[in-house]
């Protein structure tokens, strides 16, 4: 629905949005300035319909995250440019090039035995990249209406723990998780940019996301669309399969 908009403004957005949290101290506004831009330039095109991607997470939550905080608002204001503006909002995306899963993945791959704070067993609900993509898809044949919210998720209720887990066990990988009762965001970031590729920053906002519960509460989108989610079990083991050489 975005194919009138100039590509470089449908470029600078996409940029905004997965590399600001590496640049920028201030990604926020950041991220707000990019939205404002590429809602007015939708708004002028006569685009009909925006289908946004955003974040799991409790808007009332007074402890919700920067990261999903700025996921939420990126929202708000498709939804407030006039443009009909279609929000789906997910947990971790299980599948190569999610950051989330790139961070899992390294992990599990580099360390045999693992430090874990408590966001480690905080609950989620990971939604494989196939089932993403055909949420996206069947949202541009919805007829015409109000701008709305859709909750997405997998079918299994799990923590981040149970994805290491898991895709420890699909990669015969023996791994050691050690619970420790204090790991704050800022130390688990170091944390990540020494064994991650990721950069500290990035995965100091990311964490802070991970204390936030992410579960589909409204389970609307499951009876509207025709997508029946995968389990993680599943959605693992097509990412690891997608990623093997051909």
């Amino acid at each position: 629905m975005c194919s009138a908009l100039p590509h470089s403004v449908k470029q600078g957005f996409g940029r905004s949005l997965s590399n600001l949290m590496a640049s920028s101290a201030d990604f926020e506004q950041q991220d707000r300035d990019a939205a404002e831009s590429f809602a007015a330039a939708a708004r002028q095109a006569n685009v009909q319909r925006i289908v946004y991607l955003g974040g799991l997470g409790e808007d009332a939550d007074p402890k919700l995250s920067p990261h999903l905080r700025s996921r939420h608002e990126v929202g708000r204001i498709f939804r407030e440019s006039g443009v009909e503006t279609v929000e789906f909002r997910a947990s971790v995306v299980v599948g190569t090039g999610s950051l989330s899963f790139e961070l899992i993945r390294s992990l599990t791959n580099r360390l045999p035995v693992m430090i874990c704070p408590r966001w480690l067993v905080t609950p989620t609900q990971p939604i494989a990249v196939d089932d993403v993509l055909a949420y996206l898809r069947a949202a541009l044949d919805l007829p015409p209406g109000e701008s709305r919210i859709f909750e997405i998720g997998g079918a299994d209720v799990v923590t981040y723990g149970d994805l290491i887990r898991e895709y420890s066990r699909q990669q015969g990988l023996r791994r050691c998780l050690i619970s420790v009762p204090v790991l704050t965001p800022y130390l688990s970031s170091l944390w990540l940019g020494l064994v991650t590729p990721a950069t500290a920053e990035v995965g100091r906002h990311l964490i802070e996301g991970l204390k936030n519960p992410t579960i589909v509460r409204d389970k609307t989108a499951l009876d509207l669309f025709d997508v029946q989610p995968m389990g993680i079990r599943e959605a693992i083991g097509r990412a690891l399969e997608s990623n093997r050489p051909q």
